[in-house]
């Protein structure tokens, strides 16, 4: 991913969250595709997106649990190569569990994202 152009997401994502835009643009109607780095250590909280999604994992190990409330007994561990085909509005969360990972994900935009509990949601933490 460092011979792409890397920029901080969009507020909703923790600040330390990195993405390239690979194909289209995410923000509008159309297919897009999106590398994401997640730095070790990082969870993202229970969220769902409106669009369906294909994640494939392009390194390191991608945890990803479904359901409402964090539950790390829950977390599947996806190694480099996985794909995963994860339907629109089904809640989930990420851990970077053991490493840096990045993913790629593939869907048709808008892209959205809304967290189960407001309280996740670093738009509501801005100082």
């Amino acid at each position: 991913m460092s011979e792409l152009v890397t920029k901080s997401v969009p507020q909703e994502q923790p600040p330390s969250v990195r993405l390239a835009v690979i194909v289209g643009q995410p923000s509008e109607a159309g297919p897009y595709t999106i590398r994401v780095r997640v730095p070790h250590g990082v969870k993202l909280m229970p969220h769902r997106h409106p669009e369906d999604r294909v994640y494939t994992v392009i390194s390191g190990v991608f945890y990803m649990g479904l359901g409402e409330q964090f539950n790390p007994e829950k977390l599947e561990a996806y190694p480099p190569g996985s794909v995963i085909v994860l339907p629109g509005n089904t809640s989930h969360f990420h851990w970077a569990k053991s490493s840096e990972y990045i993913t790629q994900v593939t869907a048709i935009g808008p892209l959205g994202l809304e967290y189960v509990s407001a309280n996740d949601d670093p738009r509501n933490h801005n100082s």
